[in-house]
C-alpha cells in the first residue's frame, strides 16, 4: 500500500545505520556513570571537609549545610565544564508524568563588559520555576507563579548532551509540593523511620532502613514511517482503530524470541547510553506481543531507581528515532494483545540485611520475616482502593484486566508455603512457629543437567501485588507512569501499618507481656484481618471478581471515581500521620488527576472525530463508488437475472458501507454533542465522570464500526497502516 512504499526507502536506510552502530571497546564498569558526578569524582573535584558532610547528607539524612554549597557548585562546575558542558538544569517531576527543565548557560557579566563562567551554590541549591504553567490543582493562580525547585543531593547530578541536570524537588511559594519527588522523599523517610522501630524489636544495632525498587520497563516499537501514517498514534500514542492482526500473539513465538537486529542495534545503543549515567539497566528481552519488549535494572534504593526510569524513558525516545523507531510507552497501544506495563519490585533492606528475605538463620529472624510479611499485607488490606488509585489513569484503563495484565482488584499472592505458614500462626498458641524451609532441590532424571533450586513461592502472573521470594512485584503500574505514584502510596501506608504494629506491641509489653508474645499475640490479630486481601487464585475470572466484592475489596473500574480514594478519610489521615502529603495537597492532586482524564480523553475523541469523517467515511465511500460502478458495469454487460445474481456479493457490501458510515456519522455527532455537554461541567470531578460516561462509550462504537469498514474496503484504499504493518518489523 501507499504508506508502506513511503517509507521503503528510509527503512533500508536505518537498517543500514543499524548494522553500523558500535558499542564502546571498554567493558560496561569502565564507562559506567562516565556523564554522572557520582562518589568518586565529588571525592576528586570537592576540598575533602565538603566531601564529607555531603557524603553524610546522602548517606545519613543530615541537613544539607548551605555553607558548602559554593564549593560543590563549583566543583560540579569544574568537572562539568571538562566534559563539554556550557548550561545547567534543574531537573524536575511535575504532575505531567514528565520531567521539566530550563537550561541557563554557566556565564555572567564580568563588570569589565564581558563574560565570565559562574555557577553559584544559590543556583545550584534553589531556583524560581514559574508554578502556574505546571499542573497544581488550584494552589497556584497564574497572578500567583512563584514556585521553588530545590536541590535533592541523594540523587546524583548528570550530563545530558551540553548539560548538567540537578535533580530537584518542586514545590509552591506556599510549601505544597508540585511534583513527585518531594512526597516520596517523605514517604520514604516515614517507611525508613517506622521499619527502623520495628526492627529494633529484634535487633538493638539497626540504624537504618532503605526502600528498593527495581522496575521492569516494557515498551512498543514501531517504524517511524508507518507512526507518521497514524494521526491517531501520532497525537494519543494508541491506536483508536485497527481491526486485530490474522496473526498477533496467539502463536506464543514472540516472547523471549530471537531480538531483531534493527532492535538489538538500538537496544544495544540505548544500554550503552543508560550506563553512561549509571543507569544499571542488566536484562532486556522480546515481550509476549508482537514489536513489545522490556528492559529491567539492577536494584537500587527508591529515590535513584524513580529517578533513573523517569530519565530512560527520555533517553529511549530520543535513541529509538536514531534508529527509525519510535517508542509507545502507552499502556495499550493495540486492542486485542497485550498491553505494556512497568513492574515494581519493591523491598525494605536494614543496615544488616534484606527484612523480607525468608528463611532466616534463627527463630528470631524468621519472626522478623513474618512480621514485615504481615504488615505489608494489612497496609495493602487497608489502603487496597488508593493503591488502585495510584497506578490508575485513562491510558492503564485500557491495559487492566485483559491480555495478561493484573486485573482493577489489588490483592496479594504469597504462594502455598507462606499461606500455610501465616494460616499456622493463626490457628496456634505456640512461639516455636518459624521453622521455615529453605529453596528446595529437584531432582532431574537428565544426568546431564544440575538439580533445580526450586524457589519457595511460585509466581502468578495474574495477581497485582505478589511475593516473589525477596519482594513484592506491584504488577499494576503502568508503562508511561511515574513510578513515584505507586510507591508514595504503597511506602505511606506501610510505614502507617509498622507505626501502628510497634505502639501496640509496645503497648502489650508495658503492660508485663513478654516482647515474642506480644509480637506473635499482634500477628495473629492481623493476619486475621488482611486475610481478605490473600488470594492465590486466577485473578481474571469473573468469579473472583464477585468474591472480591463479598470480601470488601475495591472492584470499581469506572478511573474517576477511583481516584476519589485518595480524598477518603482513611488515605488523607495516613498521608498527614506519615507527613507525606496534608489534604490540600491530596485535594490539588486529586483536581489534577480528573482534569489529566479529561484533557486524555478530550483529545482521544477529537483525533476520532477527525480521522472519521476525513479519512475513514471519504475512503470508505469511494470504495463505495467503485462498487457501484461495477454493478452498474454489469448490468451493461449482462442479461439482468445474471447481472443481478453476480453483483448480489457487491451490494450487501455497498449497503453495509452505507449503514456503517451513517451510524459513524451519526456517532460523531452525538459524540461531539456529549463533549459540548460534559465541557459545560463546572466542576472538574463531575465532567471527568461524564467524560467516563457518555464520551467513552461513543468512542468505542465508533471504533467497532470502523474496524468492521476496515476489513471490507480495499487494502489499497485504506490510508491507515494496519495492524499487520505497525506490528512486525521487518
Amino acid at each position: 500500500m501507499s504508506n508502506l512504499l513511503r517509507f521503503r526507502v528510509v527503512e533500508e536506510a536505518f537498517k543500514k545505520k543499524a548494522i553500523e552502530v558500535s558499542t564502546p571497546s571498554e567493558r560496561p564498569s569502565e564507562y559506567f556513570g562516565k556523564y554522572v558526578f557520582n562518589r568518586e569524582k565529588m571525592y576528586k573535584y570537592l576540598p575533602a571537609g565538603v566531601y564529607a558532610k555531603l557524603v553524610d547528607v546522602i548517606d545519613n539524612g543530615a541537613r544539607l549545610d548551605r555553607s558548602i554549597a559554593d564549593a560543590v557548585a563549583q566543583g560540579m562546575k569544574r568537572w562539568a565544564q571538562e566534559m563539554g558542558a556550557t548550561h545547567y538544569t534543574h531537573w524536575f517531576q511535575p504532575l505531567t508524568e514528565g520531567t521539566a527543565e530550563k537550561h541557563d548557560a554557566f556565564v555572567e557579566h564580568d563588570g569589565k563588559g564581558g563574560m565570565i563562567e559562574n555557577f553559584s551554590g544559590k543556583l545550584l541549591v534553589q531556583q524560581e520555576p514559574d508554578a502556574s504553567s505546571f499542573p497544581n490543582g488550584g494552589i497556584r493562580n497564574t497572578f500567583e507563579a512563584r514556585g521553588y525547585s530545590a536541590w535533592d543531593p541523594t540523587s546524583p547530578v548528570f550530563i545530558i548532551d551540553d548539560t548538567l541536570c540537578i535533580p530537584t524537588i518542586f514545590i509552591s511559594y506556599t510549601g505544597e509540593a508540585l511534583d513527585y519527588k518531594a512526597p516520596l522523599l517523605r514517604a520514604l523517610h516515614a517507611v525508613g523511620k517506622a521499619a527502623t522501630e520495628v526492627c529494633r524489636l529484634f535487633y538493638d544495632d539497626v540504624r537504618k532502613v532503605q526502600v528498593n525498587l527495581g522496575w521492569e520497563q516494557e515498551y512498543f516499537l514501531v517504524d517511524e514511517g508507518l507512526y507518521s501514517a497514524r494521526p491517531d498514534l501520532l497525537m494519543t500514542g494508541r491506536t483508536l482503530m485497527g481491526h486485530e492482526s490474522a496473526k498477533n500473539q496467539q502463536m506464543d513465538d514472540h516472547y523471549f524470541g530471537t531480538i531483531p537486529d534493527r532492535v538489538q542495534a538500538f537496544m544495544k545503543d540505548l544500554e550503552v547510553q543508560a550506563l553512561e549515567l549509571a543507569i544499571p539497566v542488566k536484562t532486556r528481552h522480546n515481550e509476549v506481543a508482537p514489536n513489545q519488549f522490556e528492559l529491567a535494572p539492577i536494584f537500587e534504593e527508591c529515590n535513584l531507581a524513580v529517578d533513573h526510569n523517569m530519565l530512560l524513558m527520555s533517553l529511549m525516545k530520543r535513541v529509538a528515532r536514531n534508529h527509525g523507531f519510535r517508542v509507545l510507552l502507552h499502556e495499550k497501544p493495540f486492542d486485542g494483545i497485550n498491553g505494556s506495563g512497568k513492574h515494581n519490585n519493591w523491598s525494605l533492606t536494614a543496615d544488616n540485611g534484606t527484612l523480607l528475605h525468608a528463611p532466616g538463620k534463627t527463630p528470631e529472624e524468621n519472626l522478623r520475616f513474618v512480621t514485615f510479611i504481615v504488615e505489608t499485607l494489612m497496609a495493602v488490606h487497608r489502603h487496597n482502593g488508593l493503591l488502585k488509585a495510584s497506578i490508575m489513569s485513562a491510558t492503564n484503563a485500557h491495559r487492566l484486566g485483559g491480555n495478561e495484565a493484573p486485573p482493577a482488584i489489588i490483592s496479594t499472592f504469597l504462594g502455598k508455603q507462606l499461606t500455610e505458614l501465616l494460616d499456622h500462626i493463626e490457628q496456634s498458641d505456640k512461639e516455636d512457629l518459624f521453622n521455615l524451609k529453605g529453596k528446595q532441590g529437584m531432582e532431574m532424571d537428565i544426568p546431564q543437567i544440575p538439580d533445580l533450586i526450586i524457589d519457595n513461592t511460585d509466581r502468578n502472573r495474574t495477581s497485582p501485588f505478589a511475593f516473589t521470594g525477596n519482594r513484592f512485584e506491584f504488577r499494576a503500574p503502568g508503562s508511561s507512569a511515574n513510578c513515584a505514584s505507586a510507591m508514595i502510596a504503597l511506602n505511606s501506608a506501610v510505614a502507617e501499618a509498622l507505626d501502628a504494629f510497634s505502639h501496640r506491641v509496645e503497648a502489650r509489653i508495658q503492660q508485663g507481656e513478654s516482647k515474642v508474645s506480644a509480637i506473635l499475640d499482634v500477628l495473629r490479630e492481623d493476619i486475621k484481618t488482611c486475610k481478605p486481601i490473600r488470594f492465590d487464585g486466577n485473578g481474571y475470572s469473573e468469579e473472583w471478581v464477585e468474591e472480591a466484592a463479598r470480601r470488601g475489596l475495591d472492584t470499581e473500574k469506572s478511573c474517576p471515581v477511583i481516584f476519589e480514594h485518595y480524598l477518603d478519610e482513611a488515605s488523607v489521615r495516613m498521608f498527614e500521620s506519615t507527613k507525606v502529603m496534608n489534604r490540600k495537597e491530596l485535594e490539588a492532586r486529586n483536581e489534577v488527576k480528573w482534569e489529566t482524564y479529561v484533557k486524555t480523553v478530550q483529545i482521544e475523541a477529537r483525533v476520532m472525530g477527525d480521522l472519521s469523517m476525513n479519512h475513514i467515511i471519504p475512503v470508505s465511500t469511494h470504495y463505495q463508488s467503485q462498487l457501484i460502478k461495477n454493478v452498474q458495469g454489469m448490468k451493461d454487460v449482462f442479461p439482468a437475472e445474471r447481472a443481478e445474481r453476480l453483483s448480489m456479493r457487491n451490494m450487501k457490501l455497498i449497503e453495509e458501507i452505507a449503514e456503517r458510515t451513517e451510524q459513524i456519522e451519526r456517532l460523531v455527532d452525538e459524540l461531539t454533542e456529549a463533549r459540548r455537554v460534559a465541557n459545560r461541567i463546572e466542576s472538574i470531578h463531575h465532567r471527568a465522570l461524564a467524560y467516563h460516561d457518555t464520551v467513552c462509550p461513543k468512542m468505542e462504537a465508533i471504533r467497532n464500526q470502523i474496524d468492521h469498514l476496515e476489513m471490507i474496503v480495499e487494502d489499497g484504499l485504506w490510508t491507515l497502516p494496519k495492524y499487520r504493518e505497525l506490528l512486525f518489523i521487518r
